[in-house]
């Protein structure tokens, strides 16, 4: 029963926020602990409000050149660095890929200016 309870607490919706595109992105617990664990950026640990940030009030989104599917969210946080927010559009509802800081934009086509 132990394993079920630890299994359904990884499947809540740790957040759920609209972008200015009007897709809404969401994760889970447990994929949250994959993108500061497994995926390596345990610098985003304890930075779920940051990545709420850049999804909902970003200073660019830039769609990827790679798939047509894919945002990219910047929110500037600090001197030349930013937080970035990647998302993915799947039968009209929005997931996180992943979440990390950068100190550069990366190339895609550039949707939306703040």
């Amino acid at each position: 029963m132990q394993a079920m309870n630890e299994s359904s607490a990884k499947d809540a919706v740790l957040f759920e926020v609209e972008t200015p595109l009007g897709l809404n992105v969401r994760t889970t617990v447990g994929y949250w602990e994959i993108i500061i664990i497994t995926i390596k950026h345990p610098i985003m640990r304890g930075r779920e409000a940051d990545v709420k940030a850049a999804l909902n009030d970003p200073d660019e989104i830039r769609l990827s050149k790679s798939d047509a599917q894919v945002y990219l969210f910047y929110r500037k946080d600090g001197n030349h660095r930013w937080v970035c927010a990647v998302a993915r559009r799947l039968n009209g509802e929005g997931f996180l890929i992943t979440a990390y800081r950068t100190s550069a934009i990366k190339e895609g086509i550039h949707i939306w200016p703040k």
